[in-house]
């Protein structure tokens, strides 16, 4: 963020567990992708944005933030666990490798031991965007339930959530 990206391509390769589904329920995964996983693209546009964004307090509302753009497809691969993305990235105050390598290691995230952590590989300048990318998480831990509890930890470190 403190680099100012201000238009994001990305790409996500998901596990058939972030639809709920094993092998043995879906057999016909096996070996087969699935090019369109329905209203997630949408939301990996527009969440980034929510958690970019601020709360405000008069009107106890999340307001997004308004950049970076992103625009995402969303594809459903033939793997059990983990969400790949592949991303494209322009930011403002372009960073070298080195500075773009040190916010990374200097990332803190709540249990990352535990599968919390997102892994940031293949970081390389790009032709036409600045810099790309792939990461790597672990969704059935990362995702929703583990997203929620990261949501609600960092709520209660901010003294949003308290005891009544």
């Amino acid at each position: 963020k403190e680099f100012e990206p201000y238009e994001v391509v990305a790409t996500t390769y998901q596990a058939i567990s972030g639809a709920g589904k094993t092998f043995k329920d879906w057999p016909e995964m096996v070996g087969n992708i699935i090019p369109y996983i329905g209203g997630e693209e949408e939301k990996s546009e527009k969440e980034p944005l929510r958690i970019w964004g601020h709360v405000d307090a008069e009107k106890k509302a999340i307001v997004p933030a308004e950049s970076p753009v992103i625009t995402c497809q969303c594809i459903r691969v033939p793997v059990l666990n983990g969400h790949t993305a592949a991303v494209f990235v322009k930011f403002k105050k372009n960073p070298t490798k080195e500075q773009l390598i040190e916010a990374l290691k200097n990332f803190s995230d709540v249990n990352y031991e535990n599968g919390m952590g997102i892994s940031v590989g293949r970081l390389r300048e790009d032709t036409v965007y600045d810099w790309k990318f792939v990461g790597l998480s672990h969704n059935t831990v990362r995702g929703a339930a583990g997203g929620a509890v990261l949501c609600a930890e960092l709520l209660k470190a901010q003294g949003y959530i308290t005891k009544k």
